[in-house]
């Protein structure tokens, strides 16, 4: 039998505005569950604990935490002012700028299981969009709807715009990870579903002519 729980069709808003908060709730939910142990159990624990700890929400949200860059803003100003100094990082390593007392709390390996724990919710965004979204045609624009949609909060949190090639090399993985594994079970299911109901059809056609 062919799934009984179908999205209805045309301009849904509350529905589409209902699944992108779900699906960015969901993805912020496995990296505050896989981030922590990890950073844990592998980061420098006396630079982490100059970060604020494991549990920091920073750890999700602040973009310097996965490029490796120092968060410290006191050093360069306050608010926006410190952007046009703030140079570019990738990987842990500055790449231009001017060189600080802060970089001696900043942790390569910190940034490495960040992103990894980025491209893992990626991954389980999957199981996600197959759930919620279903329609294989609706799934590239829900991915980049939750990376457009961290890019402003994590912009936001982080009071600087993301500057390193590093964390969006890492949004444009984690996206095309999403985007390829859903459209493909998305697809297949659609294909199981229209194979099942054309066999229904004819066994009802075939009924009606026995009848």
């Amino acid at each position: 039998m062919s799934s009984s729980f179908r999205l209805p069709h045309g301009w849904h808003p509350t529905i589409i505005i209902t699944q992108i908060i779900a699906l960015q709730c969901l993805h912020y939910l496995v990296l505050s569950l896989i981030i922590p142990p990890l950073l844990f159990l592998f980061a420098n624990p006396y630079a982490l604990a100059y970060e604020g700890g494991a549990a920091n929400v920073g750890m999700v949200m602040d973009w310097r935490e996965m490029v490796g860059r120092a968060t410290l803003r006191e050093v360069r100003g306050r608010g926006w002012s410190g952007f046009s100094s703030s140079g570019a990082w990738s990987g842990g390593v500055k790449l231009g700028g001017d060189a600080g007392q802060e970089e001696a709390w900043v942790d390569p390996v910190r940034s490495w299981l960040i992103s990894i724990c980025w491209l893992v919710a990626s991954t389980v965004d999957v199981y996600f969009l197959y759930i919620l979204v279903r329609r294989p045609t609706h799934i590239l624009d829900f991915a980049l709807t939750l990376i457009l949609n961290h890019t402003i909060l994590t912009t936001y949190y982080a009071r600087s715009l993301p500057t390193s090639l590093f964390f969006w090399l890492i949004m444009a993985l984690g996206a095309v990870i999403s985007v390829v594994g859903a459209e493909q079970l998305c697809v297949k299911r659609e294909m199981r579903e229209g194979i099942e109901m054309a066999g229904e059809e004819q066994e009802e056609v075939e009924l009606e002519r026995r009848d």
